[in-house]
């Protein structure tokens, strides 16, 4: 009990000192990424890419800034805090989705059939399955352990305050948690659900952490300017202080 106490303590102080414009865009791009998830933008025998992407990597590049400032361990707690509220929202929007109603687009179809059509795609869309939310929380836990833990154990070797070291510790752990994220949710959903072969798997998990990463590439400089803003300023220091991570 004393040691539950504890961690709730540091979950407050964490929450009350990571900037909550930061942990508002965390949390948003994991519910949204999840939502777009369910479209696709290409698919082939080999190779399918979702509109999930566009929006995933946001929560990485979150995840290295509060990272490179806080630590491993409040980036993986601030990222649990996202898998959380995710799943709340899961639950709301399913049960939204259970009741009678109908969907704005559905007053805009020529046809009342067709209108329940567009409803019930709708319906299916934001009441995802059990599976897909509870793989998503599988890979999204995996990953966030794969990326916090790496991204400080490079840092501690290869950052020494400059751009490059971010960018070698945030490409880096990007890399393979984008991966590790993409393989565990492709095996456990879509082989297991939708009949993906092992080789889509491996194929869309590897295509998949590619652009996601060129996505982070492109904009880890606001992420450098972001943590280094926080150092500047001394943010956090009062969670710093109290569990003696190294800014």
């Amino acid at each position: 009990m004393q040691s539950f106490r504890k961690l709730w303590e540091e979950y407050k102080l964490l929450l009350r000192n990571v900037p909550s414009l930061v942990t508002s865009v965390f949390i948003l791009s994991v519910v949204c990424m999840n939502l777009m998830a369910g479209r696709e933008l290409y698919r082939s025998d080999w190779l399918c890419i979702n509109s999930g992407l566009a929006l995933s990597w946001i929560s990485f590049l979150c995840m290295d800034c509060i990272c490179k400032r806080f630590g491993a361990r409040a980036a993986a707690m601030v990222s649990v805090t996202a898998m959380l509220v995710n799943m709340v929202c899961s639950v709301i929007f399913r049960l939204l989705c259970m009741t009678p109603g109908r969907w704005a687009a559905y007053y805009a179809a020529t046809d009342p059939a067709v209108g329940e059509m567009i409803t019930a795609g709708v319906d299916t869309t934001f009441g995802s399955a059990w599976y897909v939310v509870l793989g998503s929380a599988t890979a999204m836990l995996l990953s966030t352990l794969v990326n916090s833990s790496l991204n400080q154990m490079i840092g501690a070797v290869a950052d020494r305050g400059g751009y490059g070291g971010f960018a070698v510790r945030s490409l880096v752990s990007t890399c393979a948690a984008q991966w590790v994220d993409n393989l565990v949710f492709s095996a456990l959903v879509s082989h297991v659900f939708f009949g993906w072969t092992w080789k889509q798997v491996l194929i869309c998990s590897t295509t998949s952490m590619i652009i996601e990463l060129a996505a982070e590439a492109l904009f880890s400089p606001v992420g450098y300017r972001i943590s280094r803003g926080w150092e500047q300023d001394k943010v956090g220091q009062d969670y710093l202080e109290l569990t003696g991570a190294a800014a």
